[in-house]
């Protein structure tokens, strides 16, 4: 199991290596976008317009083709690499008619999936129709993302994980493109940034096909309709389009309720939603896509063993990095707020009410990093229905609490209740995990959780204890302030790591092997 885990640790050393590099040019982008655009009406027809493509990536893409279609695949690569290209080809054929199709009805229906997501702005027609108007221009980026989460299925089955990794940082490439260069060209300068949302979809699929093309896995057209992979992709995808991006959905419903708040709500929640997915993609979700794989090889081969022992030894990964994350963003969510966005249309008054979100918010990353690394084990396992029974449990939460908390809380009501229902999801499906497999090694599991949250505590106390001493409101530039924060982690992740190596040895050389590898890489 020790080599299991190695390889595992190295392919998230990989995947976060490139992914951190994504984050913080996905960071600059809403700078960029936060400067030009602030939390202004302009912003908020564009935030709801690209909710839209962007939660159906996570719905037919990220969230269930990629999840779905590797433990098929590797079935199929198992036998041979012929085999796993047919049904590659099949998929990719059916795959492209349907997305086609599915465009298509997206921009004929435009209006209704606003309505749908944002029913407040029917109050004010001009907003209304600009963001259907943007819904409908960015609505074929949901094909080329798509083709994209295929390719990136293929890739990581075949242990390669660069090119999926770096993929998202040619869309935020493209957006950056659109908010800088190309909305001069409009009179509308959100159409831009719809432009560039295309572009940067383009660029991402562009970017996989020489290396399908160096694996021999290049999918051709094939109309092979009763070919098995075809149906076996069906049965877990259609469930888990619903099951794997259940915190998509619940964005979804605290959009539409944002959208009955004072104006401004919606831009608030994104742009917190943002930084706080920041740790998530760099190491939680790096975390679930190394291990996915293996999972799936476990399972086919009806290794009950490796696969509880690889699943601890991700949720373990996972909290290490998604505890001290949630302590650090919680403490630092003023200044990190002021540092990347408060400039230009975004005011001061903006920091703050974005600040309360993120706070909010960081309490929910060790739920979401444990949803994504639980659930592809119940796909492994050919279980589509159980993560589709608790996000419907989960939805369920989070309308309520939203309902009952967004009259006195405004935004902060609704980031509130994505902390519940992110938490309701994960203990559930955890408990159902283990009567599903038996003993997944819980001790072990509670004793690297608690070691982490002292080690987190502890690092918690120092940025306290510093900022207490240091007048951070007195720092007027962004140099000031931003050299500020930057001291803050290191000290942070200096303390943290120190601690963990005492209290924590296991989790630390597995920390300690991902950085290695990650400069290897």
């Amino acid at each position: 199991m020790k080599s299991i885990h190695a390889h595992i640790s190295r392919r998230v050393g990989i995947v976060s290596f490139y992914t951190f590099f994504s984050r913080i040019l996905g960071l600059l982008r809403d700078g960029v976008l936060a400067w030009a655009f602030g939390a202004t009406r302009m912003a908020d027809t564009f935030y709801v317009a690209f909710r839209i493509p962007n939660l159906l990536r996570r719905l037919v893409a990220e969230g269930a083709l990629t999840v779905a279609f590797v433990p098929v695949y590797t079935e199929y690569l198992k036998k041979s690499r012929q085999e796993a290209k047919d049904a590659v080809s099949v998929i990719f054929t059916y795959l492209s008619m349907f997305l086609a199709l599915m465009v298509v009805l997206g921009i004929i229906f435009a209006p209704w999936l606003v309505k749908l997501i944002a029913l407040g702005f029917t109050a004010e027609p001009d907003k209304f129709k600009l963001t259907v108007y943007l819904t409908r221009l960015m609505f074929p980026y949901i094909f080329l993302i798509s083709l994209v989460a295929l390719a990136m299925g293929v890739l990581n089955s075949l242990k390669r994980f660069a090119a999926p990794a770096a993929s998202p940082i040619f869309l935020n490439i493209g957006i950056i493109i659109g908010a800088v260069f190309l909305k001069v060209f409009f009179d509308i300068p959100t159409v831009g940034l719809a432009i560039g949302v295309l572009i940067g979809g383009a660029m991402q699929l562009a970017l996989q096909i020489p290396f399908l093309i160096k694996e021999g896995m290049m999918p051709k057209i094939c109309f092979n309709r009763r070919h098995p992979a075809l149906k076996n992709l069906m049965l877990l995808m259609v469930p888990s389009a619903f099951g794997a991006a259940v915190y998509q959905v619940n964005v979804l419903i605290v959009t539409l309720l944002a959208s009955f708040l004072p104006e401004g709500s919606v831009s608030y929640l994104w742009y917190a939603d943002r930084v706080s997915e920041f740790p998530l993609g760099i190491f939680a979700i790096s975390v679930a896509t190394a291990a996915l794989p293996s999972l799936s090889e476990h399972a086919a081969e009806k290794d009950m063993e490796a696969l509880k022992e690889t699943m601890n030894f991700s949720l373990r990964l996972a909290f290490l990095i998604a505890i001290p994350a949630a302590v650090g963003l919680f403490i630092l969510s003023g200044l990190s707020v002021s540092v990347l966005f408060e400039r230009g249309e975004f005011s001061a008054t903006t920091a703050v009410a974005t600040a309360g979100a993120l706070a909010i918010f960081s309490l929910k990353i060790p739920f979401v990093s444990g949803v994504r690394n639980i659930v592809p084990g119940f796909f492994a396992l050919r279980d589509a229905k159980t993560p589709v029974y608790v996000a419907a449990l989960a939805v369920i939460v989070n309308g309520i609490v939203a309902l009952a908390l967004m009259k006195s809380m405004l935004h902060l009501g609704l980031a509130a209740a994505l902390v519940v229902s992110s938490a309701v999801n994960f203990f559930v499906l955890l408990y159902l995990f283990r009567r599903k497999v038996g003993p997944i090694g819980f001790r072990r599991l509670f004793s690297s959780i608690v070691r982490t949250s002292l080690a987190s505590a502890a690092m918690g106390l120092c940025i306290v204890l510093i900022k207490k001493y240091v007048n951070i409101g007195e720092m007027v530039s962004l140099w000031e302030r931003g050299g500020m924060l930057v001291f803050l982690l290191l000290v942070g992740v200096a303390v943290f790591i120190g601690i963990t190596r005492v209290i924590n040895p296991e989790e630390y050389r597995a920390l300690a092997g991902m950085a290695m590898r990650r400069r290897k890489s």
